[in-house]
């Protein structure tokens, strides 16, 4: 496989596969977004713009056998399943085929694959053109040489590939933020804070210090001693629980969904959330910047 002729075909154009889609044709990749939907192909090309070389299609008819196929559907196992399936009728045995899933087991989505060993997952972080981290996730079958080739070409795409052993429910990054939030919404709960402080909190503390340091680097400077007596007495009182938090259920039932419905811990209107995502990507860019090159100079 030449580098200089890499082609690839993103199946699915919502908000990830459109985004996906860019990147990549920024990156010097021949990219083709697949869709059935009309409609949905052509929102996809809208936000592309003008100036890319992406092509779109509601069928494959006529597309070229690609080197990667990234599925980037609704998080449906069932509809993954299918797509994936239908996906490895169209392309070589050769072709890598990829699932842009945030925590499905990828032996279920890959089950009816008739060559699962070229199969992975690759969890892309949104927003996905910025946010440099992305989850490989090998299946059962997945062949050590198809993981090597899928980190290869992340690293073209300026991401940093960070590989799993073994896959688990929600990876690692979405086992980490619910532990998280567990706690944070454990605490809401019981109103030993306010929504507006815990964010500060946060934020200001063990936030901007995880830009900097992944959670073991940061123990390590810290000394494991004190974090073992700190969890020793500590952990006993850390929430538990196996069921969400009654007060996110009831949250959800009210339609307090978040910045898309108006409110969620916040009050957010159109412009407001607008304002606050345009300031984020500003932010995080600077921010991930910052830590690259801390971490290009002075790894552990």
């Amino acid at each position: 496989m030449r580098e200089a002729s890499l082609q690839a075909v993103v199946v699915g154009a919502g908000t990830m596969g459109t985004i996906l889609a860019k990147l990549m044709a920024v990156r010097g990749v021949k990219v083709t977004v697949v869709d059935t939907n009309p409609q949905v192909l052509e929102t996809s090309r809208m936000r592309v713009g003008i100036g890319t070389s992406i092509c779109f299609a509601t069928e494959w008819l006529g597309v070229e056998r690609p080197d990667f196929v990234i599925e980037s559907v609704t998080e449906n196992v069932a509809v993954k399943q299918q797509v994936v399936a239908q996906i490895e009728t169209y392309v070589a045995d050769t072709t890598i085929i990829m699932t842009n899933t945030s925590g499905i087991p990828i032996d279920d989505i890959g089950s009816a694959m008739r060559l699962p060993q070229r199969f992975l997952g690759t969890h892309f972080f949104n927003p996905a053109d910025i946010v440099p981290a992305v989850e490989v996730v090998p299946g059962s079958h997945t062949e050590a040489a198809v993981v090597q080739k899928a980190c290869g070409w992340l690293a073209r795409l300026g991401k940093r590939p960070a590989v799993l052993n073994t896959c688990v429910p929600g990876f690692v990054a979405n086992r980490v933020q619910h532990a998280v939030m567990r706690e944070c919404l454990s605490l809401l709960e019981k109103g030993v804070v306010e929504a507006e402080a815990l964010d500060e909190i946060v934020q200001y503390s063990i936030g901007v210090r995880m830009a900097l340091n992944g959670p073991f680097c940061q123990r390590d400077l810290n000394g494991l001693d004190t974090h073992l007596n700190i969890a020793r007495y500590l952990y006993p009182d850390l929430d538990a629980r196996q069921e969400p938090a009654v007060l996110l259920e009831e949250y959800v039932a009210q339609g307090r969904l978040g910045a898309k419905a108006g409110r969620g811990f916040y009050h957010w209107s159109d412009e407001s959330r607008t304002q606050h995502q345009v300031r984020e990507r500003e932010s995080l860019q600077r921010i991930i910047e910052i830590a690259t090159q801390q971490s290009n100079g002075d790894e552990p």
